[in-house]
C-alpha cells in the first residue's frame, strides 16, 4: 500500500502532505491541519486505485474549494472561476447536494428540470457545460459515479449588425462626444468588448507599427492586435490630446451614449452590436472563421459560426450568389 503523510516544515507557515508517486516525492501545501488530514485521506485513496475501487466521499465544500483550485492551476481566467461557482452554487441552491457520493444522473436531471424555470435556455446551456466539465472531473479523480448532461435546444435570433450607412450615421453622431467617438472607433475596428476598451493604456497603443496589445478580463488572453492603416491618424490625434497613462480619462455613461443613439436613430442598438458588426464585416468579405475566431477570442470555431455568423447581411451575401436573373428572364 502506497502512503501519503502530513508535515510541518521549519520556518514555513501551514501543513504539507507528502507523499511518492512514479518514483518521485511529491508535497501539497495546506493552512490548517484539518485540512491537511482531509487531503492525505483523499490521496492515499488515489494513490491505492487498484485497490479501492470505489468512489471517495467528500464534502461538498471540501470537493468545491477543490476543483476550483485544479482550475486555477490551469490558468483559467478569474471571470471565468466566478462563472462555474455562480453555477455550482446554484446546484447546491436546488439540490442540497451535502457531498460528493449524492453526485447522480438523478440529481444532475432534477437540476436541470428545476433551473429552466428560473433562466432562459442559452444561460441553463452554461450552467451545463460547466456542470459537465465538474461531473467528468470528479469521475476522474473518484469523488462520483460518471453524470453526463445533454445541452438542450435553442433557436438562435439574428444577430444584430450595422449596415454601412448605419455606422456612418453612429460615427457621425458619435463625434459630438469625443471619447464615445473613440470608443465606438475601437470596437468597430477591433471587436473589443467594452470593458477591454475602458482599461486600455496609452503604452497599449504602438501607431506607429499600427498595434494594440490587448487583454480580454473574461478570458483571459492577450493579443498583439493590428489596426487598420487607415484608423491610425484619428487615433493618435486622440492619444495626443489624452494628459494621462489612461486611454480615457473619463467613465463610459449612458447619458453620452443615449444621446449618440438618438442622434443616429439608433436607439435600440447595443455597443455590443459594434462587437457584432466588426465579426459580420470580416466575414462578408471572405475571412476565415478561424481568424475571425482568433480576433474574438473565442475558444472554439464554433462559437464563432454559430453565433456570430448568423447575421443578416452575412446570409444576405450568401443568397446574392443565387443565380436568380439568370432563372428568372
Amino acid at each position: 500500500m502506497r502512503k501519503a503523510w502530513v508535515f510541518k516544515q521549519k520556518n514555513r507557515s501551514g501543513w504539507f502532505v507528502g507523499w511518492y508517486e512514479g518514483g518521485n516525492r511529491h508535497a501539497k501545501a495546506l493552512p490548517t491541519k484539518v485540512l491537511a488530514e482531509h487531503y492525505r485521506n483523499l490521496k492515499y485513496v488515489q494513490l491505492n486505485s487498484d485497490v479501492f475501487t470505489g468512489t471517495i466521499e467528500v464534502g461538498w465544500t471540501e470537493l468545491i474549494a477543490e476543483y476550483v483550485r485544479f482550475k486555477q492551476l490551469q490558468g483559467l481566467a478569474d471571470a471565468s472561476i466566478a462563472e462555474i461557482k455562480r453555477t455550482l452554487n446554484h446546484f447546491y441552491r436546488i439540490t442540497k447536494v451535502r457531498s460528493s457520493k449524492r453526485l447522480n444522473q438523478s440529481l444532475a436531471n432534477n437540476f436541470v428540470l428545476a433551473r429552466q424555470k428560473e433562466v432562459r435556455r442559452d444561460t441553463l446551456n452554461k450552467d451545463i457545460r460547466n456542470l459537465n466539465s465538474f461531473f467528468l472531473w470528479a469521475s476522474r479523480n473518484r469523488y462520483a459515479t460518471e453524470v453526463k448532461l445533454r445541452e438542450l435546444k435553442t433557436s438562435l435570433k439574428p444577430v444584430r449588425s450595422l449596415s454601412p450607412l448605419e455606422i456612418r450615421s453612429l460615427i457621425k453622431a458619435a463625434k459630438t462626444e469625443p471619447t464615445i467617438y473613440i470608443r465606438v472607433v475601437f470596437a468597430l475596428i477591433t471587436g473589443l468588448r467594452r470593458g477591454d476598451i475602458e482599461k486600455l493604456l496609452v503604452s497599449d497603443v504602438d501607431v506607429e507599427s499600427g498595434y494594440v496589445v490587448t487583454f480580454s478580463k473574461k478570458t483571459g488572453k492577450s493579443l498583439n492586435r493590428p489596426l487598420p492603416s487607415t484608423s491610425l491618424p484619428y487615433i493618435k490625434k486622440h492619444i495626443d490630446s489624452v494628459p494621462g497613462p489612461k486611454l480615457f480619462d473619463d467613465y463610459f455613461t449612458s447619458k453620452k451614449w443615449n444621446r449618440v443613439r438618438r442622434k443616429a436613430k439608433l436607439e435600440s442598438l447595443k455597443f455590443h452590436d459594434l462587437r457584432k458588426t466588426f465579426s459580420s464585416v470580416l466575414l462578408q468579405r471572405g475571412v476565415s472563421t478561424a481568424v475571425v475566431q482568433t480576433l474574438l477570442e473565442h475558444s472554439t470555431p464554433n462559437l464563432t459560426h454559430r453565433v456570430y455568423a448568423n447575421v443578416d447581411p452575412v446570409l444576405k451575401s450568401a443568397i446574392e450568389l443565387i443565380p436568380a436573373n439568370d432563372w428568372l428572364e
